[in-house]
This record gives C-alpha cells, structure tokens and sequence, in this order.
C-alpha cells in the first residue's frame, strides 16, 4: 500500500536549486581559463558527504603541495584555493606535447550544516585532500525517545 507524502513547496525548490547548481558546475567549470590551456580547467574535483556527526569533503589535487593550499570556511561556505607550480622550465628543449596545467585555482562550495571549524581536521594524503568538518551541536539530528504510558 502507497503512503501519501504531504507535498512540500520549500523541498521542490530545493531540489530545483540543486539540480541547478549541479548543471552550471559542469557546464561552466571545466570551460574556464587557467591561463595554462585555454579552454581547461584547473577546478578540483570534490566528494562531499556527511554523516551523523560531520561532514566530510575529498578532494582531489593531483600535484600541489599542502603548503600551496588554503583552507577558509566562512558562513556555510568552504572555500579552497591552492596553486599547481610549474616545474623549472626546460630550456632548449623542444616540447611534443605539454598538457599539464599550472596555475591558481579556487573553490567554492556550500555546506549543508553549520560546521564547527575549529575541530575541523585536514588530511592530504597522494593529491587527496580529505576535511572532517564536524557539525555544531544544533545542526546534529537529535533522537528522541517515546515512553509508553
């Protein structure tokens, strides 16, 4: 038997902003400039998810170096910014092919709770970027129990 669910205008738009968002970060990111290759972009993707007691974001950042990377939350909004820098230029050497991008980049991506930061932890282990954010208090499901009479 079909439950009825109470339909919910706030959660629809939710949704909408959601599948919105999802479709201009990958219609527009990869097409920004890096000065690098035109057309490429050095933009990290990311894996986010969160658990009862935090939220966890992966990143991955293939050749930067944990001193090139900045880590800021501000409001609901994590921000990571870091730079990929090139190696000593070859001189007198003739490329066949240079692909590697190099440069700045940035990201920006809204959190689904409050975080505490100052217990944030972050790990960068083979050009993963792993942040354990935990949730305040008030954002952490609270459980309540039913006592029968």
């Amino acid at each position: 038997m079909a439950a009825l669910v109470r339909w919910d205008p706030v959660r629809e738009i939710r949704t909408l902003q959601n599948l919105m968002d999802r479709l201009f970060e990958e219609t527009w990111a990869p097409m920004e400039r890096t000065g690098a290759i035109e057309g490429l972009a050095l933009v990290p993707r990311v894996d986010m998810y969160e658990t009862d007691d935090e939220v966890v974001v992966k990143a991955t950042i293939p050749g930067v170096k944990p001193e090139d990377l900045e880590i800021t939350v501000t409001g609901n909004v994590l921000t990571i910014k870091g730079e990929v820098k090139e190696e000593k230029e070859e001189k007198d050497v003739n490329f066949i092919r240079k692909e590697r991008l190099f440069g700045t980049f940035r990201r920006d991506l809204t959190l689904p709770v409050d975080v505490d930061v100052d217990k944030a932890k972050a790990e960068f282990e083979n050009g993963i970027l792993t942040l354990h954010l935990p949730k305040v208090e008030t954002a952490k499901p609270k459980r309540l129990e039913v006592k029968v009479k």
